[in-house]
């Protein structure tokens, strides 16, 4: 694609409305257990994702997320990121993010479970747009809570 081509594309895109779908689906679920379980005891993931399930929507902007996660933004051509804002010109609806809160005062950052890609395509188009997601405060459970 040309510097003038892109430009366009990246004016069109900033344009656009993204549809997100009422709720996780199964295997983004299934994609936050995966990721979780390299970080956390799997039965401590198992444990994030079921109360990620129970969690009630909410809202953050794209901006906020990538800031409070540590993480880059990807750019427009990463494979993942460049499907993602395709599906969004198409009218298809992308799905919540997946969130573990952060610490401040243990300098953790926010975890993205699942949804990095489409935090990064969501902020090509808008920064500040808000985005549905789930999230749940974690912290590993007392001797006492596990007999």
């Amino acid at each position: 694609m040309g510097k003038k081509q892109e430009q366009k594309q990246i004016e069109h895109d900033k344009r656009l409305t993204i549809r997100w779908k009422g709720a996780p689906e199964e295997h983004d679920y299934q994609a936050a257990l995966s990721y979780l379980s390299l970080l956390l005891p799997r039965r401590d993931a198992e444990r994030v994702v079921d109360a990620l399930r129970e969690e009630k929507p909410c809202t953050y902007e794209a901006s906020d997320l990538l800031r409070a996660a540590h993480l880059p933004l990807l750019p427009r051509n990463d494979p993942h990121v460049a499907q993602d804002l395709e599906k969004v010109r198409k009218g298809t609806s992308l799905v919540p993010i997946l969130l573990v809160g952060g610490d401040l005062l243990k300098n953790s950052p926010l975890v993205i479970a699942d949804g990095y890609h489409r935090i990064c395509a969501a902020y090509h188009i808008n920064e500040n747009l808000e985005i549905p997601c789930r999230i749940v405060d974690w912290s590993p459970p007392t001797a006492q809570a596990d007999e």
